[in-house]
């Protein structure tokens, strides 16, 4: 992720800091009905079990949302030149997430001062 740096910023500042409540079913639903990501595996038990899972789970776009939402809280949308993320767990029913980042690298990109910052989410 980089940042126009709206202040003077350095290596290491913490940018994001959230946390948000457990993921429920009915967050699941909520957000199956909002993507239109309807993959019975992030809501039907049953369906979930069959394919060798303990219970459904939190689809990973969903999470991704949670650390944007986090992101954006922290920044100015406006000051966010990009955004990506890496899938690394499964995230399970339950989790109580906090997002963190800080800022990894300052540079000048386009005759701005810049910054990467490392934003991730954890239980």
């Amino acid at each position: 992720m980089s940042l126009q740096a709206t202040k003077e910023l350095e290596v290491g500042d913490r940018v994001v800091n959230k946390t948000f409540p457990p993921i429920s079913r009915h967050t699941l639903a909520l957000y199956c009905g909002a993507s239109g990501d309807h993959n019975p595996i992030h809501v039907d038990l049953d369906f979930a079990k069959k394919a060798g899972f303990d219970d459904v789970f939190a689809h990973g776009m969903l999470v991704m949302a949670y650390l944007g939402q986090a992101l954006t809280d922290a920044v100015t949308p406006g000051a966010i030149l990009s955004f990506s993320t890496r899938f690394a767990a499964i995230t399970q029913l339950g989790t109580k997430l906090t997002c963190e980042g800080e800022v990894v690298e300052l540079f000048e990109a386009v005759g701005e001062k810049t910054s990467a910052a490392f934003p991730y989410c954890q239980e």
